[in-house]
């Protein structure tokens, strides 16, 4: 798993406030972006369908996953769908979750917000992170300053709040979220059962505001609707699917051994509990707080029994590489690799473990794995940023400017994204493709004339 402070840094997109900084995000609680090959691949898979019956490409929508231990959910510049791990560990069962993703695909399929959507379609993920948190933070806390960062362009954008639904737009989504899992053969008992978890959340809060429920305004009215659906719809009592039950308690295993102290994963997870679950999370507990052996082990006994299992494998090159044995982690992540030769991320820790290896005969095939991430992820400023500093040891300069000139460009840093385009013109043969693609980036980051 790999977890980043989203960048909130200066654009045009933010020309109605001051910007918020690094230490104010954290000050307002604003969450991390976190990526995990594992836990990406199962919301993929319970989403997928539902994007499909709401007539959308699963392709096209993207989804995001913001550490934070609030239970949100919220769309944004368009196909963006992004997930707070609150919300994960907090739900129950997969369909739980199911519903909620349903929901939120209504309101990507009604078009709601279309105006704020539109103004952000265009903007990077740190961008859009920055402009509807750093609003709903504002909004939470009512801190003016905070809030201020978040609004688009113009006065009346500053009435009101990104996100805020209306009820009308929330029974929408609440219809389409059930049209889309009836159609998918689906029970529509978990999105009521999530509904039962933000009421019970709402009382423990004492007064503090649910951000989920700040943003989408949960009516007796709502959760009737829903309920008489349940009632009638011939697919209420349809099962998860043992695979994806499986899936759903190795991710909450995960988030809890990653997110939680050690003591509160250990009561969650006691020694006594010998599942693979509780294994699981105790490995990534006890590798965060530097207690190597106590992780060995049970990630070991995983693997001794799962030696297919690629998520296993890299989780122990993981705890290997960040123990400074980055030797040992090599052939956990290459039979990863091989194992699920579709995941991006896996490939890129592999790469990144072979150019920190300082062995020049590893500079090539690292080359190789991270052209194929960003093949997979074109728009994913880490991982050109990576390539180019693969295509430097390895001596190619112009290419390595060219990658590092598409990293910048893709986070938003306009004016390192042209220097850097110009120094791969200079280096790379006129008209060839790498040339030409330092135009594009010239010519698409070219300022815009007052």
């Amino acid at each position: 798993m790999r977890k980043q402070l989203i960048s909130l840094f200066a654009a045009a997109i933010f020309a109605a406030g001051p910007l918020v900084s690094d230490s104010q995000a954290r000050d307002a609680g604003l969450p991390s972006m976190i990526r995990d090959a594992e836990i990406e691949t199962t919301i993929r898979a319970y989403a997928t369908p539902i994007f499909t019956a709401a007539g959308l490409d699963p392709r096209a929508v993207h989804v995001y996953l913001l550490e934070s231990d609030e239970i949100n959910a919220f769309v944004a510049g368009g196909m963006n769908l992004f997930i707070y791990t609150g919300l994960l560990v907090k739900t129950e069962r997969p369909n739980q979750l199911v519903g909620v993703m349903a929901h939120e695909t209504g309101h990507i399929a009604g078009g709601h917000l279309a105006r704020v959507q539109d103004a952000l379609r265009s903007a990077t993920i740190e961008m859009i992170l920055a402009t509807v948190l750093g609003a709903a933070a504002g909004i939470a806390g009512r801190n003016g300053g905070v809030a201020g960062a978040g609004m688009l362009g113009g006065q009346s954008m500053a009435q009101a709040s990104l996100l805020q639904y209306s009820r009308t737009m929330e029974a929408s989504a609440d219809a389409a979220a059930l049209t889309f899992l009836d159609r998918t053969h689906q029970s529509s008992r978990g999105l009521l059962e999530f509904f039962g978890i933000l009421q019970k959340q709402e009382h423990i809060l004492f007064g503090q505001p649910n951000p989920y429920l700040i943003n989408h305004p949960l009516t007796s009215d709502r959760i009737a609707n829903v309920q008489e659906h349940v009632d009638r719809s011939p697919y209420s009592n349809v099962p998860d699917p043992p695979a994806w039950i499986e899936a759903h308690k190795r991710m909450v295993a995960k988030l809890i051994g990653y997110l939680w102290p050690l003591d509160r994963v250990l009561q969650q997870y006691p020694e006594t509990d010998k599942s693979l679950y509780a294994r699981y999370a105790r490995s990534i507990a006890y590798f965060r707080v530097g207690q190597l052996q106590a992780a060995l082990a049970p990630i070991d006994s995983l693997i001794a029994e799962h030696p297919q299992d690629p998520y296993f494998l890299e989780q122990k090159g993981q705890i290997l590489y960040e123990s400074g044995r980055g030797a040992e982690a090599l052939p956990y992540y290459e039979k990863a690799v091989a194992l699920a030769p579709d995941q991006p991320l896996i490939r890129m820790e592999l790469a990144q473990v072979q150019i920190e290896q300082e062995n020049p005969a590893l500079v090539k095939p690292a080359i190789e794995q991270m052209k194929q991430v960003v093949q997979a992820e074109p728009r994913n400023p880490g991982a050109w940023r990576l390539l180019g500093i693969a295509y430097g040891r390895d001596g190619q300069m112009g290419q390595a400017a060219l990658a590092l000139a598409e990293s910048a460009a893709d986070a938003g840093r306009i004016a390192e994204a042209r220097q850097q385009a110009n120094a791969a013109l200079a280096q790379l043969p006129e008209g060839s493709p790498g040339w030409l693609r330092a135009q594009d980036i010239l010519t698409t980051t070219q300022p815009t004339p007052q």
